[in-house]
């Protein structure tokens, strides 16, 4: 296992497979990664500079340690979580109808 957390940390592909060939489901300790990380990029965006190679890094190691099909659904999750953020602060202006003279 601890071959397989360096790996992770590195950044390399989440991916494993059962006997059968398919994808089998994360362990406790797998799903647990790919949280830790997601929470430590998603922190990241939040301090800095979305571009910032820190950032990029943590991206590279969240992209190591989850899923894709996971990795796409939380990426989706944030883009909603902050679009609804910036609606409940007021971020976001209704526009005035337009009258057809």
């Amino acid at each position: 296992m601890a071959a397989n957390n360096s790996a992770r940390e590195q950044g390399m592909l989440w991916k494993r497979e059962d006997p059968g060939g398919k994808m089998s489901a994360p362990t406790a300790d797998e799903r647990k990664a790919c949280w830790g990380a997601r929470d430590r990029y998603w922190q990241c965006l939040d301090e800095s500079d979305k571009d910032s190679s820190e950032c990029q890094k943590l991206r590279t190691i969240f992209e190591g340690s989850c899923p894709q099909q996971w990795i796409k659904y939380f990426d989706k999750r944030r883009d909603y979580l902050k679009y609804k953020e910036k609606l409940q602060s007021g971020g976001f202006q209704q526009q005035e109808k337009v009258t057809k003279p």
